[in-house]
């Protein structure tokens, strides 16, 4: 016992969640995702899973493939806009598009997105799409 006297005991605090610096960090990876699949149209994003093989727990790494944010509009531009689930993000009131006029300037675009979600920018839009309840279908 005269070992453990030695230690100063303390309390150990609640470990704090930050709801908004969550999305943001969520949204910057998947972000930089889209940078990654503008260079590369394969790209694919590697998800961990557990699964029970003989009775016993183990790790499995698959492939999950990553959709583009972007689409061709009809005048040859893009249309670009950031998904939280399967809803776009509003950036105004009806708003829910960024316009860029080739893909070669989509990068920038998007550095300009992980900029604006660094510094805070958007957490009221991030907030708003993860307050929506998801809508449920009706089973009769």
């Amino acid at each position: 016992m005269t070992s453990l006297k030695s230690l100063n005991f303390t309390t150990l605090p609640k470990a704090d969640s930050n709801p908004t610096a969550d999305r943001r960090l969520r949204t910057i990876a998947r972000l930089e995702e889209q940078k990654l699949l503008l260079r590369d149209a394969n790209f694919v994003r590697k998800v961990r899973s557990f699964a029970k093989k003989d009775g016993v727990r183990t790790s499995i790494e698959s492939d999950q493939r990553v959709l583009p944010w972007w689409r061709k509009n009809i005048d040859g531009s893009y249309l670009f806009s950031i998904k939280s689930g399967s809803k776009s993000i509003e950036f105004e009131k009806g708003k829910a598009a960024i316009s860029v006029p080739s893909l070669d300037k989509l990068p920038t675009v998007i550095d300009t997105l992980i900029a604006a979600t660094r510094s805070g920018e958007l957490d009221t839009q991030l907030a708003q799409v993860s307050r929506t309840p998801p809508t449920r279908k009706k089973v009769s």
